[in-house]
């Protein structure tokens, strides 16, 4: 299959329930999904509530000294929130999926978390055990993603969107289509149509760097499931993958737009 024509495969969770749960009052919730996917959700809002002391005993439980002086010389307090989220999502997601799927006992202060720094994909979050991540923050929560390929995740708190992003979202779906996905698609929210370009975006590491309008969205399913087509310019820059079938959901979970894209 050529990354032109993208049809989504199963989505994993076959309850009806979102693939996981946005709990403020919950400090970390991780999720076991098939294909291989595991999530990893840290509440920010619960951080922000911490005294110092026990922000200090969790940066020296899950961060290595490193990590702990890049966070501390941090100046914004909102900025070391989220940085600190998103480094704790990623490494727990990544322990439980190394436990779950590899039986591999590790603590969370020896994941090392890097990005990118040079080129297309710059940005790019990877580690030093060998499966994909990806992560994405916004509002209360910080999200994280891994699996054994390529992953994209996008979480949106706000539900109004600038006029400027609202013009790059005209024209998804046709609420008088006959077919189904593509009337549902019409009806989509338009933060969570963001969300799903970005998720696709993110799941070939190359961000707002690609137009958004090179992802044209096509179907959403009831289940979750969303359609979608690579523009030229996206064909272009996008790696080879492989052949490998994508998983895609979309849809609001507790007041947020979440989106996924990734291989199994």
């Amino acid at each position: 299959m050529s990354i032109a024509d993208c049809p989504p495969g199963r989505f994993a969770p076959t309850s009806g329930e979102p693939p996981v749960r946005l709990n403020t009052a919950r400090p970390l919730t991780v999720r076991h999904l098939t294909e291989r996917l595991t999530l990893a959700v840290v509440s920010i809002a619960w951080l922000r509530k911490q005294s110092d002391a026990t922000r200090a005993g969790l940066e020296r439980r899950h961060l290595s000294p490193q990590e702990a002086a890049y966070a501390t010389a941090l100046p914004v307090r909102r900025r070391r929130d989220e940085w600190l989220a998103g480094r704790f999502a990623i490494k727990h997601c990544v322990t439980a999926h190394q436990r779950r799927h590899r039986g591999v006992t590790a603590a969370t202060r020896e994941v090392r978390v890097d990005r990118l720094v040079a080129g297309m994909r710059s940005g790019k979050p990877v580690v030093d055990v060998p499966v994909e991540v990806g992560l994405s923050h916004s509002g209360d929560f910080a999200v994280a993603a891994c699996g054994p390929h390529a992953i994209g995740v996008d979480v949106e708190h706000r539900t109004e969107l600038p006029p400027l992003v609202r013009e790059l979202l005209d024209g998804d779906g046709d609420p008088s289509s006959w077919h189904s996905g593509v009337r549902r698609l019409a009806s989509m929210p338009e933060a969570l149509r963001w969300a799903c370009r970005e998720a696709v975006l993110k799941h070939y590491a190359v961000g707002l760097r690609v137009n958004v309008r090179e992802v044209v969205l096509t179907r959403w399913e009831p289940d979750g499931r969303f359609h979608w087509r690579a523009g030229p310019e996206l064909l272009r820059q996008a790696p080879a993958d492989g052949y490998r079938p994508l998983t895609t959901w979309a849809g609001r979970v507790d007041g947020y737009s979440l989106a996924l894209v990734w291989q199994y």
